[in-house]
């Protein structure tokens, strides 16, 4: 028919005063069951307010029909008319076959705005009415997933995966993986996920069998579905770190360093990348590729907390303490305070011979690492060098406390 041929070709072009113009024309004219499809096909591109005059005209011509009240409100808590969509589908009788479709309705609304209690009660009010509609327990599960509550919501999709391998076009095998992943339950995961690949061989299925099996410590199961994954899309970024720590688990440092580097070579903005790449090349032994490493991270985040913290350890390590003493005060110019590094810096300037600066880094630190035995034990022996031994005995108490050992009441007895 030529009117719902031209008014296709408006919604396709996206023709808003088209489809407004056609449209009046098109009700008169047009099929009842016509219009239902065109009312779809509009909510398809965006043309919700064009929808709701479509179900007004077929309410009008079929009152009785309750359904179709329904795919109005739906369309009108769309564009934001809730008030009227929820007096809509307050109205649909209970005693309508159409009312468990009216309660999902105003289920999928209460969820929309995150009133999941309501959700549910709405919900389980429908499957009193229909225990056995699959639509229904899907819809609990999903919910239930949404809330987080991800073994209930494993229980119902269980269910459901007895008779159906999908259901509105989700594969339950794929839901079921990401349920029992996102809550921490990967072993149980893994079988479905395996199962779902066997259908779709996609990169996302792939990458969470390899974050389930990484997780339970399945190395070599990781490595080879991450590879596979790779040769299917070399631009997965999120693959080359998940994989360079499969190999660094089990030892395979330079395996795991190749294929960071590789990495880096795909994407040279990710901070990330560098810091792994400075912490596998410390193990490896060289200290000078870390040191740049971790330089490169920084540079793309100045504020890169692990990265500063791993590049002033290294620099600690081999006492190079006025770079040290460089990278804190530039940090701290820049406006940043970070606790994790004081300790460092309070050493480096004691053995500058920075005393004065020493104990007031030291003091600073004191308030983050009171419960770290080995910054007080240094901190002890500063403030004895430094002939504040009133202070070193209050330390010495709290590190007896903590780390009971003979040479601190040793230490004690011979300060009292």
């Amino acid at each position: 028919m030529e009117l719902l041929h031209n008014i296709t070709e408006a919604m396709e072009k996206g023709d808003q005063a088209e489809v407004g113009r056609l449209l009046d024309n098109v009700l008169l004219e047009v099929e009842p069951d016509l219009l239902y499809e065109l009312a779809e096909g509009l909510m398809n591109y965006g043309f919700a307010e064009e929808a709701a005059r479509v179900y007004e005209h077929l309410i009008f011509l079929f009152p009785e029909e309750n359904q179709l009240r329904i795919d109005k409100a739906q369309v009108l808590m769309e564009i934001g008319r809730e008030d009227e969509a929820l007096l809509i589908l307050s109205e649909v009788p209970k005693t309508d076959e159409d009312y468990p479709i009216a309660l999902l309705a105003l289920a999928d609304y209460y969820q929309m705005i995150g009133l999941h209690e309501a959700a549910e009660q709405r919900i389980d009010e429908a499957m009193s009415l229909l225990p056995d509609e699959p639509l229904l327990i899907f819809a609990k599960a999903e919910l239930l997933l949404n809330s987080g509550r991800y073994l209930e919501a494993a229980r119902l999709y269980e269910e459901l995966k007895k008779g159906n391998a999908e259901l509105t076009g989700v594969n339950l095998s794929e839901r079921l993986a990401e349920v029992y992943s996102a809550g921490a339950a990967y072993e149980e995961a893994i079988p479905y996920y395996e199962e779902a690949i066997s259908s779709n061989h996609s990169p996302e299925l792939l990458f969470g069998l390899g974050i389930a099996a990484f997780q339970v410590g399945r190395y070599k199961t990781a490595i080879s579905t991450l590879e596979e994954l790779l040769s299917m899309d070399p631009d997965y970024f999120s693959a080359y770190l998940l994989l360079s720590q499969a190999h660094a688990m089990l030892e395979q440092n330079e395996k795991a360093y190749t294929v960071i580097t590789d990495g880096i070579q795909r994407d040279s903005f990710e901070k990330e990348y560098y810091l792994v790449a400075g912490k596998l090349t410390l193990k490896l032994g060289d200290t000078q590729s870390a040191e740049d490493h971790l330089r490169q991270a920084i540079a793309l985040d100045p504020e890169y907390m692990e990265a500063l913290y791993t590049l002033m350890s290294l620099l600690h390590q081999y006492e190079r303490d006025e770079e040290v003493i460089e990278l804190f005060e530039q940090l701290k110019h820049e406006g940043s305070d970070w606790p994790a590094l004081l300790p460092f810096v309070a050493e480096s300037y004691s053995r500058n011979e920075q005393f004065e600066r020493a104990y007031e880094i030291y003091t600073l630190a004191y308030t983050e690492h009171k419960e770290d035995p080995s910054f007080l034990e240094k901190y002890v022996y500063f403030l004895l060098e430094e002939g504040k031994r009133e202070e070193a005995i209050e330390i010495l108490k709290q590190l007896q406390n903590l780390a009971p050992d003979m040479r601190w009441i040793e230490l004690m007895d011979s300060l009292e």
